[in-house]
């Protein structure tokens, strides 16, 4: 059964007020659905990100959970630990990472293949705001084609890695996508991962109002046209069945890039080309969800 606002309303959030994110940062409102759903019995293992300075600097904090804060490219491999430590106290927790990009995609690639090979009962959630913002906003392996950044001042010319499917790859019980702009879309992914044993993965487009340069308040509605145009598909891989969970409403691409001042460098034929490439893997995430089983 799906979650509702009024059954959302009901749990506590484990973000607190005063916290050090940006206004407007689209880690902290995932992070305020995670907790939710996740409740109490819940433990953070996060790697250098932007989540490490939301926290806010000791001896404060605006998590209330219990959280180790851990190496940049060693996060799974620490909650690997964290959970066998609990199994072996006899203790049934959710052990999630709670990780960037940066973190996962690139430095901590190596550890996430681990674990999801040994097929560690953990939940790693990666919160993509697709560059290294907590550090000046510099090029990572989920930067979008065409996106300024410090590291890439006249756009990047490659496409990211497909994290999810590179995940699934590894035969892994439960994959998914989420955004910020389908709230409950992503709090019903994260109830179903609680409640199936063995490695589980939801990568969450986590809008950035100083890395994609766009007004604070519009957050939410990036998230949504990001959805809408095609740009980040909402899907779930469950048991190697993939399906597509929210059919998104055909927008134009212009849409999405025109209120961010990162894809500022595209030319008309730029943006026809980066249609062209969306267009492509949409189709293919259609001929997928056709298959009995992708993995």
């Amino acid at each position: 059964m799906s979650l509702t606002i009024h059954e959302l309303r009901k749990r506590s959030s484990s973000y607190l007020p005063g916290s050090a994110a940006c206004p407007g940062c689209g880690a902290t409102i995932a992070f305020r659905i995670a907790s939710r759903v996740l409740g109490p019995n819940t433990v953070y293992v996060i790697p250098a990100c932007c989540s490490s300075i939301i926290q806010s600097p000791y001896p404060r904090s605006a998590f209330s959970a219990p959280i180790l804060n851990f190496a940049f490219a060693a996060a799974a491999a620490a909650a690997s630990g964290v959970y066998r430590a609990y199994k072996f106290q006899g203790k049934d927790v959710n052990v999630v990472v709670w990780a960037g990009d940066g973190g996962t995609v690139d430095i901590g690639i190596q550890a996430l293949s681990g674990a999801a090979e040994r097929g560690e009962d953990i939940i790693y959630i990666c919160y993509d705001n697709e560059a290294y913002m907590n550090t000046g906003i510099q090029r990572s392996g989920a930067t979008p084609w065409g996106a300024v950044t410090k590291t890439t001042p006249t756009g990047k010319r490659e496409m990211p890695k497909d994290m999810p499917m590179i995940v699934a790859a590894h035969g892994v019980p439960y994959v998914a996508t989420a955004s910020v702009g389908y709230p409950f879309d992503l709090a019903n992914k994260l109830e179903k991962a609680k409640k199936i044993r063995g490695f589980k993965y939801i990568h969450i487009l986590s809008p950035c109002p100083p890395g994609w340069d766009f007004p604070v308040e519009k957050t939410a509605e990036l998230g949504k046209l990001a959805v809408d145009t095609y740009f980040w598909p909402l899907y779930e891989i469950e048991n190697g069945k993939l399906r597509i969970t929210v059919k998104p409403r055909k927008r134009p691409i212009k849409d999405f890039l025109a209120m961010q001042e990162r894809f500022k460098s595209l030319k008309d034929e730029d943006i026809e080309e980066l249609e062209r490439r969306i267009t492509e893997k949409w189709n293919f995430l259609l001929q997928l969800e056709g298959l009995e089983k992708i993995f």
